[in-house]
């Protein structure tokens, strides 16, 4: 008779497969970061699930910075603790810094010449179109909750309109969420 082997954890993500792969998320993604995070952690790695990777968006929104920075050092911390945020910035900032800041030279040396204005313009577009696919990737979870998506167009609707920042957006709609959500439970 043999004896049964004890279950074994899965292995935790090598701190080198996690700087790689935000090196990969600042490389390419101008402007839709969060696109390429969302792709790398849950699609190719599975080291997250979308339910996750939602949270640490949510929670993200709420902290100071750029919210890349934030996923990343959420994500790195979840896959390794402080050795994995540490590895996931690493990644995403000291390679592209340097090359960021050498094209950022460059573009202030041609700012006016007409070739890179329309490279420029199209990067954007790229990136808003990717921005948005990412958007609907996340309202997908919620799309039988139509309070849900009602109180994401409403935020969308004021901040398009207003131009006021995300953050205010959501405190002020906090009450209104607050409301519904417990006259829907009543």
């Amino acid at each position: 008779m043999s004896a049964a082997l004890p279950l074994q954890q899965p292995a935790a993500a090598p701190l080198g497969a996690i700087a790689k792969a935000f090196l990969t998320v600042s490389v390419f993604g101008f402007g839709g970061g969060i696109v390429w995070a969302r792709r790398i952690a849950v699609e190719q790695r599975g080291w997250l699930s979308d339910a996750e990777f939602l949270d640490i968006v949510s929670l993200c929104q709420f902290l100071p910075g750029p919210n890349i920075i934030g996923i990343a050092v959420c994500t790195g911390t979840k896959l390794r603790g402080a050795p994995g945020a540490l590895a996931a910035i690493a990644g995403f900032l000291v390679l592209p810094w340097s090359g960021g800041l050498a094209l950022g030279v460059l573009c202030l040396r041609y700012a006016q010449a007409p070739l890179l204005r329309h490279v420029l313009g199209g990067v954007s577009a790229a990136a808003a179109g990717l921005l948005i696919a990412t958007g609907l990737r996340l309202l997908r979870p919620h799309r039988r909750r139509p309070l849900t998506i009602g109180l994401a167009v409403l935020a969308l609707v004021i901040m398009a309109f207003s131009r006021l920042p995300l953050p205010i957006v959501l405190i002020a709609l906090l009450p209104l969420s607050i409301a519904l959500s417990a006259a829907r439970r009543s």
